[in-house]
């Protein structure tokens, strides 16, 4: 008698396991009632930005009832985004401003969001998380390679290349005067980025130039004004060391100093013109007294000087 109590016992286990198999693969054949999901990955609700509110895209495969809730690092509800609304089949939008149930704004951190379709029976929380992040991005480094440079086309010094660092992965954004000229592609903690000396595709006119380089993060946070990085460069082209040369006598040698970074330059002093090299331009003053305009010149750059000849 024992013996075919036991053979029953495990008949009946055996059957209940097989049907408890055949229930969980017909389960997984199963599809879900939700689809498409899609759900920012990042927002800021202090960006006053695109990115302010964080977007839960949803695809229902029948219509329903549906409660929409967001959830706390401890699973816990935060913020009710619909409470047994009408959803039609297909595509639908819900949007979390970042606040509580309380209207106080939520803390930094990484939410969840939990679907409940009433008609279904059905409670699911969805594996996409949401990270709220209000901290903008700060400086931690910035400095040119040179501190002066001229965009005049010779391939030498054309450009100034600026490193930076900063306190997370972002896009480095850089003004001058206020107005930005550079929003790097990278998405990085760290690189650099070549300025030309031109704003607004317009090259500046020679003179010293502050740029102030901030960063925008992947939530839309941008780094304050007073907190930019500031690094000052100076734009010049060709340059006499003076504007005046006074007491030169007629017909005799004189020198004057230029700044430049041209392999070779030219000029004209009165009737006579010519090509030089080097940081002094040596020349002979015309034989008549009077007031002359000695003009150098280099890839259509120019910078003059009076000579007084007497």
């Amino acid at each position: 008698m024992q013996r075919v109590l036991t053979t029953a016992t495990l008949v009946g286990l055996l059957v209940a396991t097989a049907a408890a198999f055949a229930i969980t693969e017909r389960l997984k054949l199963v599809k879900s009632p939700i689809y498409g999901t899609v759900i920012s990955p990042v927002f800021s609700p202090v960006c006053s930005c695109a990115r302010g509110k964080a977007l839960i895209r949803i695809k229902l495969r029948h219509g329903d009832h549906v409660t929409v809730s967001v959830l706390d690092r401890n699973l816990e509800p935060l913020r009710t985004l619909a409470t047994g609304q009408a959803v039609p089949r297909g595509k639908s939008v819900f949007r979390w401003e970042g606040l509580t149930d309380f209207g106080d704004r939520a803390p930094e951190g990484t939410y969840r969001v939990q679907v409940h379709l009433e008609g279904q029976h059905r409670t699911i929380l969805l594996p996409n998380r949401i990270r709220l992040d209000t901290t903008p991005p700060s400086l931690t480094d910035a400095h040119a390679n040179r501190t002066q440079f001229s965009p005049d086309g010779d391939t030498r010094a054309d450009s100034v290349s600026v490193r930076y660092a900063l306190s997370e992965p972002a896009h480095a954004l850089v003004y001058v005067h206020g107005r930005r000229i550079v929003r790097t592609k990278s998405h990085q903690a760290a690189g650099a980025f070549a300025w030309y000396g031109a704003v607004g595709g317009k090259v500046l006119r020679p003179g010293t130039y502050t740029l102030e380089v901030g960063a925008v993060d992947a939530a839309g946070n941008v780094t304050p004004i007073a907190e930019r990085a500031r690094v000052r460069v100076e734009l010049r082209y060709i340059t006499l060391a003076s504007r005046r040369i006074i007491g030169v006598r007629p017909d005799a040698r004189f020198t004057i100093g230029v700044s430049t970074d041209a392999v070779s330059y030219g000029w004209k002093l009165g009737a006579r013109r010519g090509v030089a090299s080097g940081p002094v331009l040596r020349l002979r003053a015309p034989q008549q007294a009077g007031r002359y305009t000695l003009t150098v010149t280099e890839s259509g750059h120019s910078n003059a000087a009076a000579v007084l000849v007497k």
